[in-house]
This record gives structure tokens, C-alpha cells and sequence, in this order.
């Protein structure tokens, strides 16, 4: 069974914050054969703790993939919740039981 994959924006903004979020989406939908969605995170974890997500498929469709890339800003949303240093925090088992609910194999975050 194909696992998805799920990527988010986080920090300041900078000048390849969008260019390195189009290579993971770029890279994750030209690999169909096991990869099913790729969503990305509005607002980054925040947004996915929130349930705030996207199918990034219908930008490679509509070609609004190949803009994000010189695009300024973070095209997903940025956030500056940062996660705790505990893994014993309420946090994580919420986190991996969304991943679990939605079959999330691969993680990706971009920023700091």
C-alpha cells in the first residue's frame, strides 16, 4: 500500500523557502508508483495540529507548481510554534496519530 507524504513551511520566510517546497512536491508527484498524496501544511505544524492541509496535486495541473519556485514569501504559510523538547509532551501522540490516520510515510519541513 502507497504511503503519503505531507510538507510544511516554517520560520522567516527566505529566498529558497519556496524553491526547496516545489522540489520536495515536484520529486513526491513523479513518484506515483509509491508515493499517494502529497499535502501540504497550511501554517505548517500549527496548521496540521489544526487540520489545515492541501492536496498539492492540482498545482502541478493548473502549473501553479512551476511559479511557487521564484515566488517570494512562504507559499504554505509559516509558523513559529516550535515543538517540544519532551517526547513525553501531549503533543507527539496527537502528531502520530494524525500521520497514522492519514498514512503519512514521509515528513518533510522546510525552514527552521
Amino acid at each position: 500500500m502507497k504511503k503519503n507524504a505531507i510538507v510544511g513551511q516554517s520560520g522567516g520566510p527566505t529566498a529558497v523557502i519556496n524553491a526547496s517546497l516545489y522540489g520536495v512536491v515536484y520529486e513526491a508527484l513523479n513518484r506515483e508508483d509509491v508515493i499517494g498524496t502529497i499535502y501540504g501544511m497550511i501554517n505548517g505544524i500549527e496548521g496540521f495540529l489544526n487540520e489545515n492541509m492541501m492536496d498539492m496535486k492540482p498545482l502541478e495541473v493548473n502549473g501553479e507548481l512551476e511559479l511557487i519556485k521564484t515566488t517570494p514569501g512562504s507559499y504554505l504559510g509559516s509558523c513559529r510554534y516550535k515543538l517540544p523538547e519532551s517526547l513525553e509532551d501531549p503533543v507527539y501522540p496527537r502528531l502520530f496519530k494524525k500521520f497514522e490516520e492519514m498514512n503519512i510515510g514521509w515528513f518533510f519541513y522546510i525552514g527552521g
